[in-house]
């Protein structure tokens, strides 16, 4: 099979996900899909040129492995990668409150990338060795991408935490309004419970991600908020205020042109 299966390896070859399965990678790839509408947007509104360019091309790594997980779900039921972005409504949707979270300044967006980025390292990693040969594959080719969003990530967390006081200060508030929503990404669920083997425990990541992320906090003079824990119910289909919006602007063209392919 190889590390690089993409969304045609998938429907080519005929690869149907059991149904189960189908519905963990919807949520795998609803998460990466809605990160990479919100980073898709700082493309011309970036501090610098080259920073368009990183978080176009993070962009565009989230985007190929949002293709490959949504084709394998839509496998299970007859349809496409478009079907699952383009035609779905808000509470059909499975993505974690932290991807939906808006952009505000560039301080919260790299602190949101920062969260994500080291939950995803740990998820991929593990999920490579999956008995899921399929969601093994995008994995293992997910990783590699990701573990570059990770050290950016890092790199502009250090230079915001210990440049000026405005960096310094944007960046403290912006820890204190994201971290609420990490929480989420670490609960267990039935379906975790119903794919031994094959999925990811998020529970089991945690200690690893804290141990990571704190190790960075720390050099960057900074401790992770513990004010409240955001109820979160991405997973079930329960989103944030801000989904919607996102959903609209990014389903609009197609549900306005049905039948050409996006």
């Amino acid at each position: 099979m190889g590390n690089a299966l993409t969304p045609e390896d998938i429907v080519r070859d005929g690869r149907k996900a059991p149904s189960d399965v189908a519905e963990y990678a919807l949520r795998l790839g609803d998460d990466a899909l809605v990160l990479a509408q919100r980073l898709g947007w700082w493309i011309a509104r970036a501090p610098e040129i080259e920073e368009d360019i990183a978080l176009a091309n993070i962009a565009l790594d989230e985007l190929g492995h949002a293709r490959s997980f949504l084709s394998y779900a839509g496998s299970a039921w007859g349809k496409n990668e478009d079907d699952l972005a383009y035609f779905r409504d808000e509470p059909e949707w499975r993505s974690a409150h932290i991807f939906e979270l808006p952009n505000g300044d560039f301080a919260h967006t790299i602190v949101r990338q920062f969260a994500v980025s080291h939950f995803q390292c740990e998820l991929y990693a593990r999920l490579a060795a999956s008995a899921d040969e399929t969601l093994a594959a995008i994995a293992a080719k997910a990783v590699k991408e990701v573990d570059y969003h990770r050290d950016h990530s890092v790199h502009w967390l250090l230079r915001l935490a210990l440049g000026t006081e405005e960096s310094e200060r944007r960046t403290r508030i912006a820890l204190d309004d994201v971290w609420p929503y990490v929480d989420e990404l670490f609960r267990d669920d039935a379906l975790i419970d119903a794919l031994p083997h094959v999925a990811v425990r998020p529970s089991e990541l945690r200690p690893s991600f804290d141990a990571a992320v704190s190790s960075v906090l720390a050099e960057a003079g900074l401790e992770s908020s513990t004010r409240f824990t955001a109820r979160g119910g991405g997973r079930d289909g329960i989103h944030s205020e801000h989904l919607g919006t996102l959903l609209a602007e990014m389903q609009v063209l197609a549900r306005q042109h049905p039948g050409l392919s996006w």
